[in-house]
């Protein structure tokens, strides 16, 4: 294995300063806010106002579509943002359980401990970390990831093509990190719940100079947890640390370090085989598991960031960003193959193997924002350069004597297989993609109530190397624009529509070992947002049309090559969005979304049916004005059905076997009480009717979700 690359520090900004008062225009702006605390440091210029220390489930301004300062109903796009509010009243205290509670989006659990996640019918497979993309390094998340360190996430549906040009026209995840205050802060917080889940976290905010100048933070996180799946157990550790500085009254610097641990054991790789030969289920239980007690992912991720922004005036500046990963896997995996024969229980075969992985990731982002003055009105202009580099290490190990050996039903649920003696690593993936894109948006202000959006970005994708022996290179270069349109109708009322396109180079082989042409897509959508009660409640309604040609497609599990094989397949989806956020009355905060599609193939035939048609979502608390230590809460997760054609006939009829997952609902419930200003205390019931369902249907294996949990919270701020 190549040695690890030496991490690269720079520096990171976080707040606009005024260029002629010598004071933080954070600062100016929180006091001039009546009730704001100057030392509550709202305002950071890299990712917008934080959400921490607000009960608020609206956020109005996001700048993930276009990194300008716009509110979401300024933006032509279709964007949720989940603060950090529902964060804690939910305890979403990893990625995955974030992003089930986020409207339009699907999460796809495939395996215990690798996720697929979907939007508007396509995968998602770019995380941005402070708007600096991400690519999942084989188009899935591999690990949990704890959600401590985060303020919030911003999600752009459709095709973010603009600062994220090669992907899908699904939706761009942008997880913003937490900043220091420039006062003393620090909250400390225990649980303890079903499956002797336990977690700790800290989070302490220090000012590093009296009048706050130099800022630091730090958070740690760290969970271990039984499972409701037999053997499953999971460690998973996080720290996180940042420094900022006032350079002056114009430029601010900042630079940090994450570092995350996942270690898991009696973990899947694949899951439960679901049907026997003559094409009927498998009766198994909630808590079967494939994966023996020594099976487990281990996942290490580490990260050192920064960026610099300066004011060059009130209305121009330029930001440097730079963000250096690198992750480190070490797994021993056991998948099995086939299925059994009814009668005998014949059918299923072992598939062992040893894994180490590395993946370094170096992405330079600088761009510059402001404002121009053209024929009487003010418009806004984004430019930027974004150049990335990654390099993916992948050593393989396999006992052939464990591969292909038979396993009874019994023997799998029993997670007896013995451990295989792994033969030496050998190099089974090395690759290297580098990519550069030239970015930029002028946001055309011709009258006050109508505004142009008109921009683009020339991308330049290459790749070397191998991946099982097969050559992996590819050199394409592609030029996308991104064209939107809104009007306000009201001054709470805006129309909106917007066009942007996508491509993707694809990793994935099909079945004669050749590479997938990219993927080229679009997205094409029209709605209208509003603000209701007096600004407080955004309500937003979309239809949209995304266009996805060549998508990589499971076409089954190949035991010689040793992975899954694909097919391109032509598809698009349309359908209808609605959203609400923000506070309706007093006292309640609500997110709800609700979305409901159909996906075709060229043909005109159902595609990617292992994805969920309608999809609802409901985040909801309630504290009486009366009483407003008091909080109750519900959310709830609807599902409707979902199914995979396998690639086998049923021997009765000669039709494919069909698998599917009907429709389901999931119920969580929440109490939490203020039992002073500094200490409360929560209980989270998750799945409150104890609802059975298939966690996903991505391919043929599958293994059921959790059953009915509690989980409480005793939280201590100073």
């Amino acid at each position: 294995m190549a040695a690890i690359a030496p991490l690269l520090l720079t520096a990171a900004a976080a707040n606009v300063v005024s260029p002629s008062a010598g004071m933080p225009l954070v600062a100016a702006a929180a006091a001039a806010d009546a009730g704001e605390d100057q030392a509550r440091d709202p305002t950071i210029v890299v990712t917008g106002k934080r959400t921490e220390g607000s009960d608020d489930y609206g956020v109005k301004e996001q700048r993930t579509a276009t990194r300008l300062p716009l509110s979401q109903k300024e933006t032509p796009q279709s964007v949720s943002v989940i603060p950090r509010a529902v964060i804690e009243d939910f305890q979403l205290n990893d990625v995955n359980q974030l992003l089930a509670a986020v409207p339009g989006i699907s999460v796809l659990t495939a395996e215990t401990d690798r996720v697929y996640f979907s939007a508007r019918g396509y995968d998602i497979q770019t995380f941005q970390l402070d708007g600096v993309g991400m690519p999942f390094a084989f188009g899935i998340q591999t690990g949990s990831l704890d959600t401590a360190i985060y303020d919030r996430i911003e999600v752009v549906r459709g095709a973010p093509g603009l600062l994220s040009p090669t992907g899908n026209p699904s939706a761009l995840v942008n997880f913003v990190r937490k900043r220091p205050y420039r006062d003393m802060q620090a909250t400390v917080s225990a649980q303890y719940g079903s499956y002797n889940h336990l977690r700790l976290d800290g989070d302490v905010s220090v000012p590093l100079t009296s009048d706050g100048a130099v800022r630091a933070r730090a958070v740690g996180a760290y969970l271990n947890a039984d499972s409701y799946l037999d053997r499953y157990e999971l460690d998973r550790w996080t720290g996180y640390g940042i420094v900022e500085a006032d350079l002056g009254p114009d430029t601010v610097v900042s630079a940090g370090y994450a570092h995350q641990n996942h270690q898991s054991r009696g973990a899947q790789w694949g899951a439960v085989p679901l049907y026997y030969t003559d094409g009927t289920r498998i009766d198994f239980g909630r808590s079967d598991n494939t994966g023996p007690e020594w099976a487990g992912w281990g996942v290490t991720e580490r990260q050192i960031f920064g960026d610099m922004t300066h004011h060059f005036s009130p209305d121009w500046s330029a930001t440097l960003t730079v963000l250096r990963r690198a992750n480190d896997e070490n797994d021993k995996l056991f998948y099995v193959y086939g299925n059994p024969d009814r009668a005998t229980g014949d059918g299923i075969f072992s598939y062992p193997g040893a894994f180490q992985g590395a993946t370094r990731n170096l992405t330079i982002d600088a761009h510059v924002e402001g404002k121009l003055s053209v024929g009487g009105r003010t418009h806004d202009v984004m430019f930027g350069v974004v150049r990335s580099a990654e390099r993916y290490i992948q050593n393989s190990s396999y006992d052939n004597s464990a591969i292909g050996v038979p396993v009874s039903l019994d023997d799998l649920f029993a997670g007896t297989f013995p451990e295989p003696d792994f033969p030496a690593f050998t190099e089974s993936l090395n690759i290297t993609r580098k990519q550069e894109t030239a970015y930029g948006l002028i946001r055309l202000n011709p009258a006050d109530p109508f505004k142009i959006m008109l921009g683009g970005n020339y991308t330049r994708a290459r790749s070397d190397g191998t991946s099982y022996g097969d050559i992996q290179n590819y050199d394409r270069k592609k030029f996308l624009p991104f064209v939107g349109v809104t009007f306000d109708v009201t001054p709470n009322v805006t129309m909106y529509a917007s066009y942007a396109s996508i491509f993707n180079p694809q990793t994935q082989f099909d079945a004669d070992n050749r590479l997938l042409d990219p993927i080229e897509g679009d997205n094409i959508e029209a709605g209208v947002k509003g603000e209701l009660f007096n600004g407080q409640l955004l309500a937003t309604a979309a239809i949209f049309r995304a266009r996805q040609n060549n998508t990589a497609q499971s076409a089954g599990f190949d035991t010689t090559l040793g992975r899954t094989i694909y097919v391109g397949v032509d598809s698009h989806s349309e359908g209808v969005e609605l959203e609400l956020a923000g506070s309706p009355a007093d006292g309640l905060q609500v997110i709800a979304g609700f979305t409901t599609m159909r996906i075709r193939d060229e043909n005109g035939d159902p595609a990617r049916t292992f994805v969920p048609r309608t999809t609802a979502k409901l985040n909801a608390t309630y504290s009486p004005p009366s009483l407003k230590a008091f909080t109750i809460g519900a959310s709830v997760q609807y599902n409707s059905d979902f199914y995979v054609v396998t690639g086998a006939l049923s021997p009765v009829s000669g039709d494919p076997i069909v698998l599917r997952q009907g429709d389901y609902a999931v119920v969580d419930l929440l109490a939490s009480y203020d039992i002073t200003p500094n200490v409360s205390l929560s209980a989270n019931l998750r799945n409150v009717t104890n609802a059975k369902y298939l966690s996903s249907l991505t391919f043929d294996q599958s293994f059921y979700a959790a059953p009915r949990t509690v989980l409480g919270t005793l939280t201590v701020k100073y």
